[in-house]
């Protein structure tokens, strides 16, 4: 067998419609495309999505309430009153909260939360704070440290 030998089978391809031929060939005149109009044109087609000018639904919907984040950033949170049973003056950052315990899991950087109360001095170092867990460290005698928040840069003062 050779390659110009070789041939679709019977029955699995049909001739091509030949539009605008005539009458006889069943699709003459307009050519199956109507009279008039955008879509009986030429090169005729829009954009997917375009709606005749109207603000396309794409474009409409995330403004709408209820939609979900598209983006959306995950935190391992923890409440300032977990943060109570460590030892005074330690610092805390994501990974010893996991060595210690109190953390089983990490879901993204870590965000301290103000439910409870924290009664010893501590240095805690996250990517988040809320105000009243921020207030709350500080109160005890602590230091929070942002880490989302770039350090600013040493200035060279002579």
């Amino acid at each position: 067998m050779r390659i110009h030998e070789v041939t679709p089978q019977k029955g699995s391809t049909k001739r091509r419609r030949r539009i605008g031929r005539g009458i006889s060939g069943g699709q003459g005149a307009s050519g199956g495309f109507g009279m008039r109009g955008q879509k009986s044109r030429s090169g005729t087609g829009t954009k997917a999505g375009f709606e005749g000018g109207q603000m396309p639904l794409y474009r409409r919907v995330p403004k709408l309430k209820h939609f979900p984040l598209v983006n959306p950033s995950y935190y391992t949170i923890i409440n300032v009153s977990k943060l109570n049973s460590l030892p005074a003056n330690t610092e805390v950052t994501l990974e010893s909260l996991m060595e210690v315990g109190l953390i089983t899991s990490n879901d993204g950087p870590l965000k301290v939360l103000g439910n409870g109360e924290l009664s010893i001095a501590l240095t805690v170092k996250a990517a988040g704070f809320t105000k009243s867990a921020k207030a709350k460290i500080e109160a005890a005698g602590g230091s929070c440290q942002d880490l989302s928040q770039p350090s600013p840069a040493p200035t060279d003062s002579e």
